[in-house]
């Protein structure tokens, strides 16, 4: 069978075992945890050595820095697109009318939204081994875009260290292949231990609000993704979808756009055709800074937790949410449990109770799997439109 039949398999197996036993499946996460280490054991050495031959493969400035801007303009319009899908679903199916919630006590101290001046001085990692080290995946990215650049320029010695990283990437192409016959089991216990812990009642109270978010992403992925990848990439929505299942639907089980990119790149190159060049240097940044699903749940929440108190949020206040998300899902891309922390930024921005953010952590990790599902397929949306525009998108028969 192939990988994403397994990891099916998998899921629904999990999903039934967990619906089974109850909270006392929790005796197999290790299993998932131990699959969860050795996904996050790639992602950083992946991560720099893809983007190092990358930016060293586009040896043209000129087409270096077409293929960035290009990159950076499509997360920055779809991630704004998804806020809007978010707000609208969000005014039209009001989750959290007739909920009638009164603030007791005080409020708790929000995130401080970043500057932009912060969020730029931050993407500069003053000790690179040290961000490495801590997991700060920008801060990685920019370093490995400068030392691919610098190694374009280095001349002949350039050459003999671009060769050691080819062979260093293509040596973590072949770990994360060993570490994914692993992933069936690994999703199985994941899924098992989140439906046992949770069950069914935990949805009926927020039952609007997780149909609100999962059908916002749909939309968004049948609308915008599909219109990009068919417009511009000139690609059937059908084999796109179908031939990144497999990382659509680990990225939902696991809820980590950086855990599943060994996934998304290997299905973006085998079954989309997209060129290692591109897929190196557009899907690991997008694990960082593309974060549509997570910008369309902050839309969605915020109207909820306003709904919930009573509190109006006018057109001004509902335009303030979409800047400070769209900012925000750059500034804090790389921090744990990172759409929690943008909400409380979010609405803070427009002075809603952050007591919502206690409502909604409840439900978190469903909305978590269906907001990473949504940024992962995004990458791998856009690795195709920049592709097909830089005549590198390879014909695939399947």
């Amino acid at each position: 069978m192939k990988l994403f039949q397994k990891i099916l398999i998998g899921f629904v197996l999990g999903a039934i075992l967990g619906a089974i036993w109850g909270p006392g499946i929790e005796w197999i996460r290790p299993v998932g945890t131990i699959f969860l280490r050795l996904l996050s054991m790639l992602v950083v050495p992946l991560i720099f050595s893809s983007l190092v031959v990358g930016v060293a493969s586009i040896a043209d400035p000129k087409k270096l820095g077409s293929v960035a801007g290009k990159t950076i303009a499509f997360y920055l319009v779809t991630t704004a697109f998804a806020i809007t899908i978010g707000l609208l679903i969000g005014n039209i199916i009001q989750p959290g009318a007739g909920m009638n919630l009164v603030l007791e006590g005080t409020t708790q101290e929000a995130a401080q939204t970043p500057s932009i001046a912060d969020t730029i001085v931050n993407l500069i990692p003053s000790n690179p081994a040290g961000a490495a080290a801590q997991g700060m995946v920008l801060q990685v990215i920019v370093f490995a875009l400068f030392f691919g650049y610098a190694m374009t320029r280095a001349g002949e010695k350039g050459e003999a260290v671009l060769s050691f990283f080819k062979g260093f990437a293509e040596t973590m192409y072949k770990l994360t292949g060993i570490v994914m016959e692993f992933a069936p089991y690994g999703v199985f216990a994941l899924i098992a231990v989140t439906v046992g812990t949770h069950g069914l009642s935990v949805l009926v109270p927020f039952a609007k609000l997780i149909f609100a978010v999962y059908l916002g992403v749909i939309i968004h992925e049948v609308f915008i993704y599909s219109g990009m990848v068919s417009i511009i990439g000139k690609m059937s929505p059908v084999k796109f979808f179908k031939g990144f299942s497999g990382a659509s639907l680990l990225a939902f089980t696991i809820a980590s756009s950086s855990g599943t990119l060994p996934v998304s790149m290997r299905l973006a190159q085998d079954n989309l055709g997209v060129s290692n060049t591109i897929s190196s240097f557009v899907q690991p940044l997008g694990a960082t800074i593309n974060m549509d699903g997570t910008a369309l749940y902050q839309g969605v929440c915020a109207l909820f937790v306003a709904q919930a108190y009573g509190i109006h949020l006018g057109f001004g206040g509902q335009l303030t949410v979409l800047l400070t998300a769209l900012l925000a899902s750059v500034g804090t891309a790389g921090v744990p449990g990172a759409g929690l922390v943008m909400l409380t930024m979010v609405l803070t921005s427009v002075g809603l109770p952050l007591e919502g953010v206690a409502l909604i952590a409840g439900v978190d990790r469903i909305l978590d799997m269906a907001r990473t599902s949504c940024n992962v397929t995004g990458d791998a949306a856009c690795a195709v439109v920049v592709a097909k525009t830089e005549g590198e998108l390879a014909e695939v028969k399947k």
